[in-house]
């Protein structure tokens, strides 16, 4: 039978959460690990976004094929915890719809970036928050949000793949919060798209924050999305401020 899981993890400790054949250890290459010792056979793990190295995943979801018979969503929930917490943490454990598919079938996802903007460092923060001493002018990045809504090419932001390869993608939402009060030291980009391309997220952040210290101008984003030219943006966030916060299917 088809298994949906909602994971949580903290990404610092592992090389992404793609398997991999040999190397470091991977959040799904971990999490496959755990799951199929509990079922007691081999499970192929599918995964709505493959997340970099570094990064977090709160509302990640996967997929993977059970033995229906020996299926238990709380027992299993439980047994995989016990052997992966707190790393890694299954939220929710269900059975899907049989041609249910953690990548194919998501309609978005939707992912957060953290900034800790004051002049002091958190150790409770540092490895889910970048740490920017530097004062961010939130209402600039606000609106230099504007031009990354819709349906564009997203080629300066992103790493290609293949020199053929599209990266057109459309964004639903994209803007910036302070919930830390009214001095807006702790700041959260919220960016929703139907899909990501490699790295989007993280050269996004890092343009933005380009503008935020006034090295760009809010208006100079458009013209940064036109150019179809990773040289034409900022430098990239970096991955421990990122997190993958939910898929809507």
């Amino acid at each position: 039978m088809r298994v949906r899981a909602v994971v949580a993890y903290d990404g610092s400790g592992f090389s992404g959460f793609a398997a991999q054949p040999s190397g470091p250890p991977t959040v799904g290459g971990t999490l496959a690990e755990a799951i199929g010792r509990v079922l007691g056979h081999h499970v192929d793990l599918t995964c709505a976004g493959r997340t970099d190295a570094g990064v977090h995943g709160w509302g990640q979801v996967v997929s993977f094929d059970a033995d229906a018979e020996r299926f238990d969503p709380d027992g299993l929930r439980r047994a995989v915890n016990k052997l992966l917490r707190p790393a890694i943490v299954l939220r929710e454990v269900t059975p899907a719809a049989p041609d249910f598919d953690a990548r194919f079938s998501a309609r978005s996802r939707r992912y957060r970036y953290t900034i800790l903007n004051q002049a002091t460092p958190s150790p409770f923060l540092a490895g889910t928050a970048w740490w920017i001493d530097r004062r961010l002018d939130l209402a600039a990045m606000r609106l230099a949000c504007d031009p990354l809504i819709g349906e564009h090419d997203f080629s300066s932001f992103c790493r290609r793949p293949a020199p053929d390869a599209s990266l057109v993608r459309r964004v639903l939402d994209a803007r910036w919060e302070s919930v830390d009060g009214e001095d807006g030291c702790l700041l959260r980009f919220w960016i929703e798209a139907t899909a990501f391309c490699h790295q989007m997220v993280r050269a996004i952040v890092g343009t933005m924050v380009d503008v935020g210290v006034g090295r760009r101008r809010a208006g100079d984003v458009a013209s940064i999305v036109r150019a179809c030219d990773r040289a034409a943006a900022g430098d990239l966030a970096p991955p421990h401020g990122l997190c993958l916060w939910h898929v809507t299917y």
